[in-house]
């Protein structure tokens, strides 16, 4: 059966850790070239060494999406090293690799609000406004933004976390509009509590591990658990799907 991503060029930012290492190398065994956009540049390096020893061709290039410029710098050497971009998986975000407050609602610090705002929503768009004029050239391109599931019922003690999760629901379905006439489809994934890189004796890890109680399906989630959604919407499969939340949850969200 032939690899679903066959030949496409897909970036993932925040490529290097956890999560996005997971779905850069789900996609790179799909077919894909990927592009690493990695603010952490030597872990983005590993990433796209652990790709290449697999077989794949792929990219490591130093981002930092907040910034319009290399946001702008990302996507020109994704071109000029493959000639395309197809895919963008906008990953990035303050959370677990760069380390957020579970604090109160009015005791989060503004720098400290200002700066999820910049990465998990700035970020998200910058990224976004870099592709898309590679991806009208193409007459084809495939968003696929990252949100939680926090943002569908809340958390205490990350108010700042869940807003900027919150606004990328309204941010997917607002691009997908903006840019359907360009056949570039928007659609987004919200993934619930994901034990990824954290260390089992850590609190955090144990958190994770008591969600499992909250979900139908009764187990701790990991990335491989979201890898799966996001071939899809980056695949032919989903070319008429656009503007879309899939939760992936394991059903916490029904509860």
């Amino acid at each position: 059966m032939a690899a679903r991503l066959e030949d496409r060029v897909v970036i993932v930012t925040g490529g290097g850790h956890g999560i996005g290492r997971a779905y850069a190398r789900r996609l790179a065994g799909e077919g894909a070239r990927v592009v690493i956009a990695e603010l952490d540049g030597e872990a983005g390096e590993r990433v796209a060494a652990e790709i290449a020893g697999a077989g794949s061709e792929s990219l490591a290039i130093r981002t930092d999406v907040a910034d319009k410029a290399s946001a702008e710098a990302m996507a020109s050497e994704a071109v000029r090293r493959f000639g395309r971009i197809d895919g963008l998986v906008n990953n990035a975000a303050v959370f677990a690799t760069v380390p957020m407050s579970r604090s109160p609602f009015d005791e989060i610090g503004i720098e400290e609000w200002d700066r999820m705002m910049a990465v998990n929503l700035r970020g998200a768009w910058l990224a976004s406004c870099a592709v898309i004029p590679q991806m009208r050239l193409q007459g084809y391109g495939k968003i696929v933004n990252i949100s939680s599931g926090t943002a569908l019922k809340g958390a205490s003690g990350r108010i700042h976390y869940v807003t900027s999760k919150a606004g990328i629901l309204g941010f997917t379905r607002t691009l997908a509009m903006e840019v359907g006439s360009d056949n570039i489809c928007v659609n987004c994934i919200a993934p619930g509590s994901t034990l990824s890189e954290e260390k089992p004796e850590e609190s955090i890890a144990r958190m994770r591990t008591r969600a499992a109680d909250a979900r139908a399906l009764k187990r701790v989630q990991t990335p491989a658990d979201l890898t799966g959604a996001a071939v899809f919407f980056l695949s032919a499969d989903s070319d008429f799907v656009t503007g879309q939340t899939l939760v992936v949850d394991g059903g916490a969200c029904m509860h």
